[in-house]
């Protein structure tokens, strides 16, 4: 997939829409072979999504070994609106917090003191954060308005001509 392409499907209103969600699902290879999908607090820069997690979590290790991962946002409504993505994990250790984790975990509902307690606690916990920074390499909404899952749309194709022969 092209990038001008990538970026035409991420700025369609349905796909800004997924990317200001908190939460992704994130799927990669573990260090056994096996798949792993988690959910996982992100944030979208513009051009990356953003994760952030700590040194020893598993995940860490496994995408150092295989960056290539797969992430799906999604919404709980009928019809669902479907953002799927395919990247490349970039791992990087920072010192303290990066800025991405503070952003992403700002938006669930804490009152002001709340939030003070959580951050003073963040902070007292992490030295230093694994910043996981996925630039797309493909990309695809499903709306079902507009767009269907590549499967449904090769059945209507085949209706389709089956109808006209």
């Amino acid at each position: 997939m092209q990038p001008t392409e990538i970026t035409e499907v991420l700025n369609r209103p349905h796909s800004r829409e997924l990317l200001a969600r908190d939460v992704t699902r994130l799927a990669y290879v573990a260090a056994d072979g096996t798949p792993r999908c988690i959910p996982i607090a992100f944030t979208w820069n513009g051009s990356e999504i953003v994760l952030c997690t700590t040194e020893n979590a598993p995940k860490t290790a496994s995408l150092r070994r295989n960056p290539e991962v797969a992430l799906t946002i999604d919404t709980e409504v009928h019809p669902p609106k479907i953002l799927l993505i395919r990247g490349r994990a970039e791992l990087d250790v920072v010192d303290g917090i990066p800025d991405e984790y503070l952003q992403m975990n700002g938006s669930y509902e804490m009152t002001p003191e709340q939030r003070a307690e959580w951050e003073a606690e963040v902070r007292s916990l992490y030295d230093t954060m694994v910043r996981i920074v996925i630039t797309p390499t493909w990309a695809k909404l499903i709306d079902f308005e507009t767009t269907l899952p590549t499967a449904v749309e090769e059945l209507i194709r085949r209706r389709d001509e089956r109808t006209r022969a």
